[in-house]
């Protein structure tokens, strides 16, 4: 409930509204509006429900591919998926979208891996301000974020090629390298300020 006090607190400080998400806890797989949700596809955040889907398998899944089992491990999960439903409402996702469509699969995942480390870095941005946005309720304890760091380190594109076996290709990654998804989220966190993340679409 966290990520929804800090995002309320953003969007009123930039002079906006958050609208918060839905949110659908599942084992297995589930209907959405943007299709058949399964297990395999890990959390994921659906733009045409605005809703944020978790698997709660994934998390046994996530220590097997090296992840921490750390509460904040999963809260960093969870508040990158709720960074997409931020990029929905403030319309990043829907030019990312409408760039793809004009060029080949290369480039597109090129933008696809800026708009998943900009969701790393709204998480590091949620962790930076949820003990003052929940009055101390939720507060990050020594080690946490080495807990955040180390699963985004498991989860990155070039980590999940090489332990898949296969060689690491840079033009298929989708949500970029371990390397980046840990500066991001550190990023995120060291700043608390989200115009920081517009930085992950520098150069493109």
């Amino acid at each position: 409930a966290s990520t929804e006090d800090v995002w309320t607190e953003q969007f009123r400080a930039a002079g906006g509204a958050y609208q918060a998400p839905g949110l659908v806890l599942f084992r297995g797989a589930t209907r959405t509006a943007c299709g058949q949700g399964q297990s395999a596809m890990g959390p994921f955040y659906c733009p045409n429900d605005q809703t944020v889907y978790l698997d709660l398998s994934f998390w046994q899944q996530m220590q097997e591919l090296g992840g921490s089992d750390g509460l904040f491990a999963r809260a960093y999960v969870i508040a990158h998926e709720f960074g997409h439903h931020v990029q929905t409402l403030t319309g990043a996702s829907q030019k990312v979208q409408e760039a793809q469509q004009s060029m080949g699969q290369e480039a597109g995942n090129r933008y696809s891996v800026a708009l998943e480390l900009q969701a790393d870095c709204y998480a590091g941005v949620w962790a930076a301000s949820a003990s003052a946005a929940s009055n101390g309720e939720v507060a990050l304890e020594p080690g946490d974020l080495e807990a955040g760091l180390k699963t985004a380190q498991a989860i990155g594109d070039d980590t999940l090629q090489r332990r898949g076996g296969g060689q690491v290709t840079p033009e298929n990654f989708t949500h970029g390298t371990s390397a980046q998804r840990m500066q991001w989220l550190k990023a995120g966190y060291q700043s608390g300020d989200p115009k920081v993340c517009n930085g992950t679409f520098d150069g493109l």
